[in-house]
């Protein structure tokens, strides 16, 4: 047991979600707790939210539009300005009203006389879903859907909200993804240090504050800052920033996915002008290090996995003292306790069932496993700890530790966020909670394998099973097969079929612009997934464009992917994707927005027995796949 006079205070920086806390705080709270650990957590995102979203928030917005000349005004600047009183009502209740605590207001939000409607609103007039009428949304939500309505309605004026904060305040401003161009792949320093060196604007004056307020209430000497995405990144310096600036005692270390992804090759000086360490992979077991060194228990070469500055070189060092990780079965409970929960918005952004749980509702984040069982996808960053350290617990330790997040938050619902739940485990967990009679809604990540037979798929929504995703990728057995996928379309189908029989939402993770890819191949992959909407094997997708990385398989062996890598510019400081040459030549952004204009539409049931080359703008051939071969797969 590690008793520890250190308060540590772990952050959570703009912009992750806004329906429920991103789960790295909650975890290392929950297990330095569980040493003996003083430990404490902020939402500084939510809290950033809930402080521009105010009446005094809109003022100083409105204080900065007036500066700006009307020539120069967006649409967006403009409505708000010409409306800003009925903002100015309005905010306070329909805030309220997304974090649950006023749902009667839906009533009124539902006429489109409450809330003033800016350019977003217009999104409504062009739905052409369903049959003509004057209400374009009312196949959404039918006779009474109310509050789901309401609450689409709602998130368009966040939307048209964060729109003005991005064209009067920040150009860099969006709900996620935050900045992200500043951090992203960015080889130097350079441009993050510009930004972090201009004069605050109005978001990094109130994230200063919130900031200093969190210190002068909790009082910490360590303070974690977790970066999940780059799009965190930015907000995060901005954090350690105004912390040295008030104190520069108060250590700071820099950790989380972005960090574990694109800093190991870190080298770059002025990073430590803000954060004192900066640590890889699973924090467990360098937090540990790093307070025992910090209260004069271990010395600085006995830190695990971390970076620093060294005082008399100024050079970045990595220091990685060799001692095994704090075993999955041992990390502890995850604690939201310190965390708003009655707080976070549930937004609605897509008209679509499956597609809505990223946004709406308060999950309990829990993963499975540490790591990924199968771990061999060659767009994959197998290589790194995350993903190739496979460790999972007992299906007994997992319901614990269920049963106490529900006691502690009161709240049912958890969101599983494993690379790949194994089959084995969510079997042996089915069987534990319904054993203990345990009820939660529970969803989370598979790989479509033949393991999820309908009667696996059966047992998953009798223990609590609301909805599954996974990867799909390139519909293409020749191109699963090259990315070592281990899955075909036709058990993918089958698979997703037993899902949705058994009552469970789909959603299915889809690429294009993977290696040798050609025109054929994705007209080919689009039928694929046409045939698989109108079957009813899946409710949701999303193409993503394949970006190669360096930790992938692609990126170390592109030989054996047909591509030629481009070369990199000297790094400093973040280094994942790399573009590569690919002999096709195939212009895939052309094909995207006619892959991602098609997807929308089957989510909405639209179009699904259109001809697929209807979708795209440039002529492309006709598919090879015959169009009932879903069907026989199927039969």
């Amino acid at each position: 047991m590690l008793a520890s006079p250190f308060r540590v205070l772990s952050v959570i920086p703009p912009m992750t979600q806004l329906n429920t806390p991103y789960p790295s705080t909650a975890y290392l709270t929950g297990f330095l707790r569980s040493r003996g650990v003083d430990a404490v957590q902020e939402d500084l995102a939510l809290k950033l939210v809930l402080r521009l979203f105010t009446v005094q928030g809109l003022q100083a917005v409105l204080e900065r539009i007036k500066a700006v000349p009307r020539k120069q005004r967006t649409p967006a600047l403009q409505s708000f300005e010409d409306q800003f009183e009925r903002y100015r009502d309005t905010i306070g209740p329909t805030i309220r009203f997304l974090q649950g605590r006023d749902p009667t207001l839906g009533h009124r939000i539902c006429n489109r006389s409450f809330l003033p409607e800016g350019p977003r609103f217009a999104t409504i007039d062009a739905y052409t879903i369903g049959e003509e009428g004057d209400d374009p949304i009312g196949w959404a939500f039918g006779a009474l859907g109310m509050h789901d309505r309401a609450k689409h309605l709602a998130t368009l004026y966040l939307n048209d909200l964060a729109d003005v904060l991005r064209d009067a305040i920040d150009a860099r401003f969006q709900f996620v993804r935050y900045a992200e161009s500043l951090a992203a792949s960015q080889p130097t320093f350079d441009p993050l240090a510009e930004a972090l060196a201009a004069p605050p604007n109005l978001v990094d004056e109130l994230l200063c504050e919130l900031t200093l307020a969190a210190i002068k209430t909790h009082k910490p000497q360590l303070v974690l800052v977790s970066a999940p995405f780059p799009g965190n990144v930015y907000a995060a310096f901005r954090i350690a920033q105004a912390i040295k600036a008030f104190d520069p005692s108060i250590v700071t270390a820099l950790g989380g996915g972005f960090v574990n992804t694109e800093l190991r090759e870190l080298s770059e000086p002025r990073v430590f002008d803000h954060f004192d360490y900066v640590t890889l992979d699973a924090g467990e077991r360098p937090l540990l290090a790093l307070l025992e060194h910090l209260q004069g228990q271990r010395g600085p070469q006995r830190l695990v996995r971390t970076f620093v500055r060294d005082a008399d070189t100024q050079q970045v060092k990595f220091i990685n003292w060799a001692e095994p990780d704090v075993p999955f079965a041992e990390v502890g409970t995850p604690t939201w306790d310190g965390l708003p929960l009655n707080e976070y918005l549930s937004l609605l952004d897509m008209l679509n069932p499956m597609n809505r749980l990223w946004s709406d509702g308060r999950w309990n984040k829990l993963t499975i496993a540490h790591g990924c069982y199968w771990k061999k996808c060659s767009f994959c960053d197998v290589s790194l700890d995350y993903i190739a350290r496979y460790e999972n617990a007992t299906a007994e330790i997992l319901v614990d530790r269920i049963e106490a997040i529900v006691k502690e938050t009161g709240q049912t619902g958890f969101h599983f966020v494993d690379e790949a739940a194994p089959p084995k485990a969510l079997r042996a967990l089915a069987q534990e909670l319904i054993k203990r009679q345990v009820q939660i809604s529970w969803w989370g990540n598979i790989r479509f394998e033949k393991s999820f037979t309908p009667e696996l798929c059966q047992l998953l929504s009798d223990s609590g099973c609301i909805a599954i995703s996974g990867g799909l990728e390139v519909a293409s057995d020749r191109l699963l097969a090259l990315m070592k996928k281990g899955v075909s379309v036709e058990q993918v189908a089958q698979v997703t079929r037993a899902f949705t029989e058994a009552g469970v939402l789909v959603h299915a993770y889809l690429m294009y612009g993977f290696p040798t890819q050609t025109v054929q191949d994705t007209v080919d992959a689009l039928e694929y997934v046409r045939q698989l909407f109108e079957n009813g094997c899946i409710q949701s997708g999303f193409f993503h464009r394949f970006a190669c990385t360096v930790h992938s398989p692609v990126g170390q062996n592109p030989d054996e992917y047909g591509v030629k890598l481009q070369p990199l510019p000297p790094v400093s400081f973040a280094k994942n994707d790399v573009g590569f040459i690919d002999p096709t030549g195939v212009d895939h952004d052309a094909m995207g927005a006619a892959l991602k204009k098609a997807i929308y539409n089957f989510m909405h049931g639209v179009g699904l027995e259109a001809d697929v080359r209807s979708w795209f703008d440039v002529k492309v051939p006709r598919p090879t796949v015959p169009r009932a071969k879903i069907a026989k797969a199927l039969a």
